[in-house]
C-alpha cells in the first residue's frame, strides 16, 4: 500500500539488555501489569493467550470510575524477532495493527514499535491525541522494568 507510511506512527528505541529480556518483558503478563498503564495506574490483564489467533485484553481503572479496554488478537509471532497483533483501546483508538520487531545488537536490542491506523486522516488524529507521549511514556516505563530484571 503507497500510502502505508502516512498511515503509521513509529517508535525506535535501544534497550540496555539482551533480546530475551526485553522479549519476556514485553510479552509476558507479570511485567506487562507493570508498564502498560500510565505511572500509578494498576491493569488486570483479564486475557493473554499469547499465540497466532490468541487474544489479549487489558482493562485499565479511569479515576471517574469507568474502564479503559485494551485488547487485540494476534496474528504473527516470529520468537525473539516480530509480533503482530491487532488493537483496540477503546475508547480512544479503534482498528489498528501493532508492530513490534526485535533485534538483537551485542547485549542490547534494537526494538522497533509502529502503529498502523486505517487512514492517514485517522493516523495524524492519533497523534495529534498525543500518540508519542503516551506510548513514550509507556517504553519509559518498560525500560525500567527491563534493568529492574537485568540486575536481578
Amino acid at each position: 500500500m503507497s500510502d502505508l507510511a502516512n498511515r503509521t506512527l513509529t517508535i525506535e528505541k535501544t534497550f540496555n539488555a539482551p533480546i530475551k529480556l526485553v522479549w519476556d518483558a514485553w510479552t509476558q503478563s507479570e511485567h506487562i501489569l507493570k508498564w502498560w498503564a500510565p505511572n500509578g495506574i494498576n491493569i488486570k490483564v483479564i486475557e493473554h493467550n499469547f499465540e497466532v489467533g490468541g487474544k489479549w485484553k487489558y482493562s485499565m481503572p479511569m479515576p471517574d470510575g469507568t474502564e479503559f479496554i485494551s485488547e487485540g488478537i494476534y496474528k504473527e509471532i516470529e520468537e525473539l524477532k516480530k509480533i503482530i497483533t491487532s488493537a483496540d483501546f477503546k475508547p480512544m483508538t479503534e482498528n489498528v495493527e501493532l508492530q513490534t520487531y526485535f533485534e538483537a545488537d551485542g547485549d542490547k536490542t534494537k526494538f522497533t514499535f509502529s502503529v498502523i491506523h486505517a487512514t492517514p486522516e485517522y493516523c495524524k488524529q492519533q497523534e495529534e491525541m498525543g500518540f508519542y507521549n503516551g506510548w513514550g511514556s509507556a517504553l519509559n516505563r518498560l525500560e525500567v522494568i527491563i534493568e529492574t530484571l537485568t540486575n536481578k
